[in-house]
């Protein structure tokens, strides 16, 4: 069962590993991101940062979304981590059911928006939130720990 979906260029690090793992009660996290999977460094680099208490997936889109169709995941408490709205979109078009995504820290390096102080966003991001909010199924939220309250996010 997906316990949350989130954004965060750092993919795994100490907010996203102890505070959301606690407060969701996590059993293991999903990263989803193309390059990322494919490099055994980085992947090694997030298997550090995960805590014990939780198992980690990398994987490619294709990949996590038929895990997830097939039911890989439905006995286990899943946060799902993307570095870009743009992955979560492809999710979403490929079936995975997302209702909700919480953004967290963005960069872009070529900035064309920025939302309050850990969110910029590149032009493939706007474009990828403006069709996630088109879909009217998937809430989009900000929260950057589990103690602070959710505001909504609108492009």
């Amino acid at each position: 069962m997906i316990v949350g979906v989130r954004i965060d260029f750092r993919l795994i690090h100490g907010q996203v590993a102890n505070l959301w793992a606690n407060s969701k009660q996590v059993s293991r996290f999903l990263v989803v991101d193309d390059q990322v999977s494919q490099d055994a460094t980085q992947k090694q680099v997030l298997r550090m940062a995960t805590p014990a208490s939780c198992k980690l997936s990398v994987l490619p889109v294709e990949k996590a979304a038929e895990n997830i169709k097939a039911g890989k995941y439905d006995a286990q408490r899943l946060f799902v981590v993307a570095k870009k709205p743009e992955t979560l979109l492809r999710l979403i078009r490929a079936g995975v059911e997302i209702t909700e995504i919480n953004v967290g820290n963005m960069t872009a390096a070529d900035e064309v928006k920025r939302v309050g102080r850990n969110i910029g966003m590149d032009a493939g991001d706007v474009a990828a939130f403006q069709e996630i909010q088109s879909l009217g199924t998937v809430h989009l939220f900000m929260q950057l720990a589990p103690s602070n309250p959710p505001e909504d996010f609108k492009i």
